[in-house]
């Protein structure tokens, strides 16, 4: 069974959000409302798609994916839901309105179709039986989180009767082609992940209120700290909606009247209070938070009023919760006595009494409810993880301390397969624990794990990355098999130092000499920031020793750094006059590029997350990128005062030159056209956010491969590798003639700055960056159509690179980069 074509029924924001990222995936997709009253009959439809434009974060990776959501209505279209493989409901959480529609839909779908509710927590045996028997076995819940697109989970629920068979292959579908982390749940009331980060949300609600903390502090407290989401806890309510959020909580309390905590399953008056006079969170600028123009100001329970949030942490609980070590955490915030330590502990005391008690109703193992809690909530470790690493039996033995003492939310007891002495956790390398069969429980087997070489990993698993070639502290070399090598930064942010571009010459030596082709894969995002431009500074004249000592008291501050790539580390050995001068390493670097280019075994970047500044350069000069979607790319040296010089402005002016060959007439090629788009995103350091979204800005090319699942891309990566080495691979031969828009060209693009400098739209400095990178686009002072080779382009790229490096406003620009970790507009 192939799923090709796709329904969604019910096009509110859930609905039109599921079938945009079917077609961010390829899927046809149709996607059903009630007609219209009045006008077009599928306005809804329309206003719907036209509602997707606005959203942000953006639902479709590309806007012209938005041409391929066809629109339907129940009452002329229904007869198209014969031709889907899939029917999704997403209609309103009701059962009588999804009764009526199942009843109205079941004539109309395909003997193979599978039909799905992405009902976020109601009965999907319940909801079974609105369909005649003989569809019963191909029905079943797939819960997407919104936002789907950027939402790793989806939970997959089977009803009684539900074909393994089918689900199946609706699993492989989800995982492979929709890019999806899929967790099955069994048909409990909200599932897993509403189910335990419901119960983690009231649970953080009843200490706050019982040690009197407001919600801001609250948030300072449960937000990166606890490795979770920086919305933390009451942000997080405001960004799902806190009327969504009453229905999960009535959903429990309606449905779960023997769960020992059931009388926690209430919302308090000032909740009531704030949905009903519509201050719903986000989607109404207003709820426990309220943006009061640049200022964040919340809700203080004792007044009702909205006051300016200024939430500070006590030092001591601070200097706790910085600790890494879960054991040291947790033991230090049990040990304190400030409110705020005694309050998290609390917290992680009542949601792992609870999860222990829950996991053997709601999930097969406890794999499957660790990952719905970090791929549906963004906990960077789930529960039991968390637990495992701080000491299984010292925790539960806490845990059972205070349940004695009747300081826990709840008085049952723990479950005996928790404190069993030989317990050490739940996770092993042989599986995760499954109370219901009393034993650790694999991974599964379906055909499609097989293309997760490296899945997201538990606490408790043992990981080994293949075999060593060779490593530097920078760098890792390795393979899994003797035919393709493999090449990881171990840099912080994956940056490109000095040292990092001689082991990369080294590799591509290595790969010519014992290996069929090079792949650049990172075991964890980003691909790279880029190039480390704090070593560079060394050969800089203009630097004095003043603003060395201000780097360093900056790096003690400041963890990394974002514009191109630059990373602190670096910075103190910059004053030591051991690192080689500028120029020399800008040339290494775009050595290393053209290497990466061609060199006589095939190079793949595989690419996932950011890949900024020299990153971006590595990838655009490799015989392939396979990315994925979620891949942001760019070149954005601007942000630092610097223009791309490791190659990256001359392989855009080649990439325009290629786009004017294919469009140019008999007479002459005109390449400016081309070379101005090229030069407005440079210039503006313009990042794609998404894969589709580089391929269409020129940084992925037509042959480059977009790969939805993360987990899949070093196999993709491989399968790519093969197949150019299976079609007797040759590097391309190096182009010597490459038309350039010149002196006609750069005089055109400098008019165009001349105007947005003096209307006040860029500074100065900005205009002096733009200006350099047009001359490097358009390749210098020569008449429009010259021709130059790839090294003409390169040794512009140094020459101006270094130029701006000396200015002292670059200087200021990275300076402050440092310092706050934004950019600096002088």
């Amino acid at each position: 069974m192939h799923i090709r074509k796709v329904a969604v029924l019910g096009a509110g924001v859930m609905g039109a959000q599921i079938a945009a990222h079917l077609v961010n995936a390829g899927i046809e997709t149709v996607l059903f409302e009630l007609p219209a009253p009045e006008g077009e009959p599928n306005g809804h439809v329309d206003r719907a798609l036209a509602g997707l434009k606005k959203l942000e974060p953006a639902p479709l990776s590309s806007m012209a994916n938005l041409a391929y959501i066809q629109a339907a209505n129940y009452d002329q279209h229904l007869a198209r839901l014969l031709e889907c493989d899939l029917v999704i409901e997403a209609i309103a959480e009701r059962m009588d309105y999804k009764f009526d529609l199942y009843r109205r839909v079941s004539p109309f779908i395909a003997e193979q179709a599978i039909f799905a509710s992405n009902t976020s927590g109601l009965s999907i045996n319940t909801l079974a039986q609105a369909f005649p028997v003989e569809l019963r076995h191909r029905f079943c819940g797939v819960h997407f989180f919104n936002p789907p697109r950027y939402m790793h989970l989806v939970e997959l629920i089977a009803c009684r009767e539900t074909d393994r068979f089918l689900l199946d292959r609706l699993e492989t579908f989800l995982v492979s082609t929709l890019g999806k982390g899929v967790v099955r749940a069994l048909d409990t009331p909200n599932f897993i992940a509403n189910r335990i980060g419901a119960f983690s949300m009231l649970a953080t609600r009843h200490h706050a209120q019982a040690f009197n903390l407001g919600f801001d502090t609250v948030d300072a407290l449960t937000g990166r700290y606890l490795g979770r989401p920086k919305s933390a806890t009451f942000r997080t309510l405001d960004i799902v909606g806190l009327d969504v959020f009453a229905h999960v909580v009535n959903t429990l309390r309606e449905n779960l009247n023997d769960d020992p905590w059931h009388r926690h399953f209430e919302l308090p008056v000032w909740f009531t209070y704030l949905v009903d006079q519509g201050s719903l969170g986000q989607k109404t600028h207003r709820g426990i938070y309220q943006k009061i123009g640049s200022e964040i100001h919340v809700l203080d329970l004792h007044t009702r009023e909205y006051r300016l949030s200024d939430a500070t942490i006590d030092e001591g609980v601070k200097t706790i919760l910085r600790e890494r070590n879960w054991a040291k955490k947790l033991a230090g915030l049990r040990a304190h006595v400030h409110p705020e330590a005694q309050f998290l502990w609390a917290v992680f005391r009542d949601v792992f009494h609870y999860c222990a008690l829950q996991l053997e109703y709601i999930a097969d193992n406890a794999r499957d409810f660790d990952f719905a809690v970090r791929w549906g909530f963004g906990w960077d470790n789930g529960p039991f993880e968390i637990w495992q690493a701080a000491g299984w039996q010292r925790v539960a033995g806490w845990i059972a301390d205070d349940i004695m003492a009747g300081r826990t939310m709840a008085n049952t007891p723990l479950p005996v397969w928790v404190t069993d002495p030989a317990r050490t956790g739940v996770h092993t390398p042989q599986g995760s624990y499954s109370p219901a069969r009393q034993c650790d429980q694999p991974r599964s087997t379906l055909a499609v794990y097989r293309r997760q070489l490296f899945p997201d990993q538990l606490t408790g698993e043992v990981r080994e990355y293949g075999v060593t070639v060779f490593e530097s502290d920078d760098l890792r070399m390795w393979h899994i098999n003797a035919g393709v090598a493999i090449v990881s930064f171990k840099s912080k942010m994956h940056t490109i130092s000095d040292a990092l571009l001689d082991d990369m010459l080294r590799a591509i030596d290595e790969a010519e000499a014992n290996f069929s082709a090079l792949i650049i894969w990172q075991s964890e995002p980003p691909f790279s920031y880029g190039a480390n431009l704090l070593k560079l500074m060394q050969g800089v004249q203009e630097v004095h020793a003043g603003m060395f000592e201000q780097f360093r008291q900056a790096a003690n501050r400041v963890k990394y750094t974002v514009a191109a790539g630059a990373g602190l580390g670096e910075l103190l050995n910059a004053a030591t006059g051991n690192v080689p001068r500028v120029g020399d390493v800008v040339a290494k670097f775009q050595r290393v590029s053209q290497r990466l280019k061609y060199a006589r075994v095939p190079t793949i970047a595989a690419v996932d997350g950011l890949a900024l500044g020299g990153g971006c350069e590595f990838a655009m000069h490799c015989t392939r990128i396979v990315a994925t979607l979620e891949s942001y790319i760019g070149l954005v040296e601007v942000g630092v005062g610097l223009l791309p010089a490791g190659g990256g402005c001359k392989e855009m002016a080649m990439r325009a030159f290629s786009e004017a060959q294919r469009f140019a007439n008999e007479d002459r090629i005109d390449v400016f056209p081309f070379v101005r788009r090229y030069f407005q995103q440079i210039a503006l350091g313009t990042v794609a956010k998404s894969s589709e979204q580089a391929r269409e800005m020129g940084y992925l090319r037509a042959s480059d491969r977009i790969v939805m699942n993360r987990f899949e891309l070093l196999h993709v990566a491989q399968q790519e590798a093969h197949a150019l080495t299976a079609t007797s691979y040759c590097p391309p031969l190096q182009q010597c003639q490459i038309a350039v828009a010149g002196r006609t060209g750069i005089a055109t693009l400098t008019a165009a700055m001349v105007n947005m400098k003096e209307g006040g739209f860029i500074s100065e400095h900005d205009y002096d960056i733009g200006c350099r990178v047009a001359q490097v686009m358009c390749g210098g002072e020569v008449d429009a159509g010259t021709l130059v080779d790839e090294q003409w382009l390169l040794d512009l790229e140094r020459r101006h690179f270094l130029a701006l490096l000396a200015t002292d406003k670059t200087q200021a620009r990275i300076e402050h980069m440092l310092k706050h970790s934004k950019a600096l507009r002088n």
